[in-house]
């Protein structure tokens, strides 16, 4: 048995430090009392396992796989699985850190959790993928459930991957389990709307920010930074309104056009290419260069801390969208805010994904469907109801205090509480009371096969 050796972190700063020195700052703004803080800086539970994984010439790889949990007074934790080669034990506890007030600022009921695994995902093949996945749910399969903890894609895994955690949980279970897992397939219990869901959440804020700063989209000259499903639907949504994309990037380059992008073009190019470079009347440009374009709009859609103290003094954009988590550094929000620079934060820019997986959650529960137009209905009413009950987004010094979920805290009102009995149809759905039924898993869904003595990896 051999240890996969995976390449030096993109990582320039302890993102746990980070979010913990986030969370002081807002407490220190509001005066929350530092017992409570002593409480929300420490994850409830990390899990940390070793995946062996048998790969196709038949050698055996040990990779690291972690599950955490950052809390659970607002209802079960949530929050997705990562397949990348810089996933390290302090990353998923400040992302599961991050989940944490994204929920409690969109108002569901749950708290905040992460997982993943240190491996470079493009360099498995599809039986290899599936193997590890198999193997990694066994793994934490005494940590997650619909009640306890409901994992979700993030980098590097897709509605494939969930659908494995899916029918390994439930194959060992003996029944279905529709909301162990969110991002499924629509025909394993997915949900319409999820899979463009966070690129729409980022969308309506920036909507919003135009509109308060009596701006049009028509006039807008935006750069998107990550070219997965945030990003790409985000490019493509926000061309459909009128906006100039003047240029995106993946994680092999980018591409830039002074005067606009053929989103349509694009998208049909990485899909036979698989890749955005090459692609003809387009530059050849670095994610580097693409972040600090003369720009109206940024939306970093990657990964963490791409902007930094190092470049935020070159960043031209007016207003940045995080459609990615933890992708500006407070030593670069200091210096974003000197400048006036418009941050709509990652805990708000990027939630839509974390609403609709709550939608499909209680949609499993039910094993009642809704359609698209209701889900994306009920999806935008949560992001207005959102921002017209906190204040709007402002440069970060501001913003952090004024925009993070401090209500249910400071009001002395239990939060968990609040968000069953609700005032919203969104809270009143939070614990329905049905529950799921066994339903067939037809081994001829895709992402279901494997059911032999291998399956597990």
């Amino acid at each position: 048995m051999t240890t996969l050796v995976v390449p030096e972190s993109h990582l320039r700063e302890n993102p746990y430090d980070i979010a913990k020195e986030q969370l002081r700052r807002v407490a220190e703004l509001f005066g929350v009392d530092p017992n409570l803080v002593n409480v929300l800086q420490e994850c409830k539970k990390a899990v940390v396992v070793s995946v062996p994984v048998t790969m196709d010439d038949g050698s055996i790889q040990a990779l690291e796989g972690y599950r955490v949990t950052h809390n659970i007074a607002r209802g079960p934790s949530k929050g997705g699985i990562r397949y990348h080669p810089d996933v390290e034990l302090d990353e998923v506890k400040a992302l599961a850190m991050w989940m944490t007030w994204k929920c409690a600022l969109m108002g569901i009921p749950f708290g905040g959790a992460k997982g993943g695994i240190r491996v470079d995902p493009k360099k498995l093949s599809p039986a290899e993928l599936q193997r590890m996945t198999r193997r990694y749910t066994s793994e934490i399969i005494n940590e997650i459930g619909p009640e306890k903890d409901i994992p979700a894609p993030d980098v590097g895994t897709n509605a494939s991957v969930m659908a494995w955690i899916f029918d390994t949980y439930s194959m060992n279970k003996g029944h279905s389990v529709l909301g162990v897992v969110t991002g499924k397939p629509l025909n394993v219990g997915g949900s319409l709307g999820r899979l463009e869901a966070t690129a729409h959440g980022a969308l309506y804020c920036i909507q919003e920010a135009v509109r308060k700063r009596e701006m049009r989209m028509e006039d807008l000259r935006v750069a998107v930074q990550g070219f997965g499903n945030v990003g790409s639907f985000l490019a493509r949504f926000l061309a459909e309104q009128g906006a100039t994309v003047i240029a995106v990037s993946d994680s092999r380059g980018g591409i830039y056009n002074e005067a606009g992008l053929d989103m349509a073009a694009v998208l049909a190019h990485k899909q036979e290419t698989g890749a955005l470079e090459g692609l003809r009347g387009a530059e050849s440009i670095t994610d580097e260069e693409l972040l600090v374009l003369d720009c109206d709009v940024l939306a970093p859609c990657a990964l963490e801390q791409v902007i930094t103290s190092s470049n935020a003094d070159q960043v031209k954009a007016k207003m940045i969208a995080e459609g990615a988590n933890g992708p500006v550094t407070p030593a670069a929000d200091e210096i974003l805010d000197d400048r006036g620079v418009l941050i709509l934060p990652d805990v708000l820019a990027n939630a839509g994904g974390v609403v609709v997986s709550y939608f499909e959650w209680v949609q499993g529960l039910q094993e009642y469907f809704w359609k698209e137009d209701e889900i994306n209905s009920r999806s935008s009413a949560t992001s207005r109801r959102v921002r017209s009950t906190r204040p709007g987004a402002r440069p970060r010094s501001a913003r952090r205090a004024c925009d993070w979920p401090r209500t249910d805290w400071q009001c002395g009102e239990s939060p968990t509480r609040r968000s069953r009995v609700g005032s919203t149809p969104e809270a009143s759905l939070a614990m329905p009371p049905w529950r799921t039924r066994a339903l067939p898993v037809r081994p001829s869904d895709p992402g279901l096969q494997g059911h032999g003595p291998g399956a597990q990896g």
